[in-house]
């Protein structure tokens, strides 16, 4: 009698993401967080603008069945918080989107110091792409023309530096 072919490809291995997932939901669904890629993609879906300034804490959900959508709860420091403010539904539909549906109904902004809370000390670490800070040399070159007529030292580096920008923006 023949032995049975083995017919999958592990040989006996199971994938690290196979054994690391029940964890991972585990621990974000303890947040409230259906999905874990809101919390570890959060800079690419509400951008890196917002991801500076704020990470999401949790997802709650209202008691009783009159309660419709969650809560997404976004941690930021007290100077970033007027600016999240004016960006609440800019942020959902963001994060509604990366869901599929209307999962989140309200946004809820929690301040703290710069460093975070006490128990992580989490900080804002996803910085916005710094262009390169050195102009092209010829772009250099016509803002210094541009400002040559003027005495005032002051001035005339305000005057070269607001050419270069303009400049520079103009290339692109």
């Amino acid at each position: 009698m023949k032995e049975p072919r083995h017919t999958g490809t592990t040989r006996g291995f199971s994938r690290a993401g196979g054994l690391v997932q029940p964890r991972i939901r585990a621990a974000t669904e303890g947040r409230g967080f259906g999905e874990a890629r809101v919390l570890t993609h959060w800079a690419e879906i509400v951008g890196d603008d917002i991801a500076a300034i704020a990470h999401p804490v949790e997802i709650s959900y209202g008691r009783g069945t009159n309660a419709l959508g969650a809560t997404l709860v976004v941690l930021t420091t007290g100077a970033n918080a007027p600016m999240l403010e004016m960006q609440k539904v800019r942020i959902c539909d963001k994060v509604n989107a990366c869901y599929g549906y209307r999962a989140i109904a309200r946004v809820r902004i929690t301040q703290t110091a710069a460093t975070g809370f006490a128990e992580g000390k989490i900080t804002f670490g996803h910085k916005p792409k710094v262009a390169d800070p050195t102009p092209d040399p010829v772009i250099a070159e016509q803002a210094a023309q541009t400002a040559q007529g003027v005495e005032n030292d002051t001035l005339r580096l305000a005057l070269e530096t607001l050419a270069t920008n303009v400049l520079t923006k103009l290339k692109r």
